[in-house]
């Protein structure tokens, strides 16, 4: 996928995909001047995001009950 595609997918704008790619959030493969992204690793950044908000919500409720 090319990080145009890749931020229509995930809804965001493509300088956020080239920080996710970056920072290594998103894998990505460099031809040239150009990044291309399995989409395998989209969708694996897609559950690692919602893992994370989870384990974040939790952590969230966890700390309302003891207030």
């Amino acid at each position: 996928m090319t990080i145009a595609e890749v931020a229509e997918a995930l809804r965001v704008s493509r300088m956020t995909v080239y920080r996710l790619v970056n920072s290594h959030a998103i894998h990505a493969v460099r031809f040239g001047r150009s990044y291309r992204v399995p989409e395998s690793a989209v969708e694996s950044y897609i559950e690692h995001a919602a893992v994370d908000e989870a384990e974040q919500k939790a952590r969230d409720d966890g700390r309302q009950q003891h207030d």
